[in-house]
């Protein structure tokens, strides 16, 4: 016989605070957090740009802010411009000052 204070049946251990998953409303963005889908428009990163003061590096760097108007498969084309745009200046101060040498003239020994 058993105790008549006491259920025969085992119980199941108290539920105890588990700790949230990965995925929990945190971790994840505002947007996903809510349930709302992504924003319909791309959104500008609004990094700063430091001027250099070389007129052509700026211009360069001041084209990255047109991948903020553009769809993600767009940037590709905008940083390979600029990359491009900045590897030309940069080549350039290898170059000596002044024009770039024309074509060679023949020796004329007529004196």
């Amino acid at each position: 016989m058993t105790d008549p204070g006491t259920d025969p049946t085992p119980q199941p251990p108290e539920p105890q605070d588990a700790p949230e998953p990965q995925g929990s409303q945190e971790a994840q963005g505002p947007s996903e957090a809510q349930g709302l889908q992504e924003p319909l428009e791309p959104e500008p990163l609004g990094v700063g740009r430091t001027p250099t003061g070389d007129p052509g590096v700026d211009a360069h760097l001041a084209r990255l802010a047109d991948a903020d108007h553009l769809d993600a498969s767009g940037h590709l084309a905008v940083y390979e411009d600029v990359h491009q745009g900045l590897r030309d200046a940069l080549g350039a101060l290898d170059r000596p000052p002044g024009p770039p040498p024309g074509p060679a003239r023949p020796y004329d020994n007529r004196s």
